[in-house]
């Protein structure tokens, strides 16, 4: 007879704290460029809005100085009256006018684009610590759905592996990778439903007292499993070489059960049906 190994916790629980932290690591490279490029956005901008600073304090120089020569001009050249001199002062003072304000507009635009980026390099950060946040729940969690596995003794009296009592549990014990584990659902029916290597008949449930009965077709021979209970880990043995699989109910209905086979990792493999 073979028996269960005791599953390697330590190295399993080293290799789900280096994905972890692996997924982690690859999220703050990623942020770290996205904050990168943005930086860069906002340096271009600032760029062109001095630029634009500047090229509009050259016109209005420029203009400054043509209201000074027009007025010189008309009053040599022309031989204006000085109510024509002081309309034509006027004109150009608008015309001045008009450019402040349109630079100042344009400024305005620069500003609220580079509050713009500023927002987004804020959102990126925010996002950062949310993922820390995440990551940190997420360990938590794994970390109480393993406390809750447990080991107990089988049916056949045997020490038995870590028992999973709902679907999640499952899926923890698949990532472990101790064993190979093959989930189904049965609800009574006249043929049996393949499993694994072996296959199953639902014969009966009770709901309310949390017990059922089935059998299990194993190397052409039928095993009764009678009035068992929700998580009771069912033994039995099988193969040329007599290995201990293991049979985990976890969730039952009207005429009708969840749950999962656990086999050895070296069992043989399921054949097709």
């Amino acid at each position: 007879m073979l028996e269960a190994q005791p599953p390697a916790d330590n190295s399993n629980s080293n290799l789900v704290r280096n994905i972890v932290l692996g997924v982690f690591g690859v999220y703050v490279l990623f942020s770290l460029y996205f904050s990168y490029q943005l930086n860069d956005r906002i340096n271009l901008l600032e760029a062109k809005q001095t630029a634009s600073e500047e090229k509009l304090g050259k016109k209005i120089a420029a203009t400054q100085s043509e209201i000074q020569a027009s007025s010189q001009d008309l009053s040599e050249k022309v031989g204006l009256t000085q109510k024509q001199i002081a309309a034509r002062t006027a004109q150009l003072q608008r015309q001045q006018k008009a450019s402040e304000s349109r630079f100042t507009e344009e400024q305005q635009k620069q500003q609220q684009a580079l509050g713009a980026v500023t927002g987004d390099v804020a959102g990126v950060k925010t996002e950062v610590a949310g993922t820390k946040t995440d990551i940190a729940s997420t360990r938590t969690d794994l970390d109480a759905t393993r406390a809750k596995l447990e080991r107990t003794i089988g049916d056949l009296g045997q020490q038995s592996g870590l028992i999973a009592t709902t679907r999640e549990d499952l899926e923890v014990l698949k990532h472990k990778g101790d064993r190979n584990y093959f989930e189904f659902t049965l609800t009574k029916q006249k043929n049996p439903t393949p499993v694994s290597t072996v296959s199953l008949l639902l014969k009966k449930t009770d709901k309310k007292k949390g017990k059922f009965t089935l059998n299990v077709f194993a190397d052409d021979r039928s095993i009764e499993k009678k009035d068992r209970n929700m998580n009771e880990p069912l033994q039995f043995y099988t193969g040329r070489d007599k290995m201990l699989y293991e049979l985990v109910v976890f969730n039952i209905d009207k005429d009708k059960v969840t749950g999962y086979i656990s086999t050895p990792k070296t069992a043989p493999a399921a054949v097709a049906r």
